[in-house]
């Protein structure tokens, strides 16, 4: 059995997608980028403030599921240049403690509203629902 997890202080899904789905003990959240939540456009800024807004929406979607960052296994960062890694490592490393999660990083070619990040991630929530 599978649920959407939705919260309003994340962009609404652009497309035919979730903002997270819950099946079972696992949630899946779909790639977030710098958008503002109640405008839908991309935020102003480069890679370090972009990086911060797609983490921030990840923290409400996993507060809207009842977790927080713990509960993150796995996560992919997607990068419009990877020369940005730095940057964008320096401000993922302030939501992540101990172990943190794995996590794969690629450079791609574009990402939705030319934004410079995009991450999905995984987490492993309580069995409680």
């Amino acid at each position: 059995m599978r649920r959407a997890v939705h919260t309003d202080c994340a962009p609404a899904a652009i497309g035919p997608y979730s903002q997270a789905v819950r099946a079972g003990a696992l949630l899946f959240i779909s790639g977030q980028v710098a958008l503002d939540p109640a405008t839908g456009a991309l935020i102003a800024g480069g890679i370090t403030d972009q990086t911060d807004r797609v983490l921030q929406h990840i923290g409400a979607i996993l507060a809207a599921a009842g977790a927080s960052f713990d509960a993150v296994v796995r996560t992919t960062v997607f990068l419009a240049d990877l020369a940005d890694f730095p940057a964008m490592n320096e401000v993922y490393g302030r939501y992540f403690s101990g172990p943190a999660p794995a996590r794969s990083t690629v450079q791609v070619a574009r990402l939705p509203r030319d934004a410079r990040v995009e991450i999905d991630a995984i987490a492993v929530l309580p069995r409680g629902e």
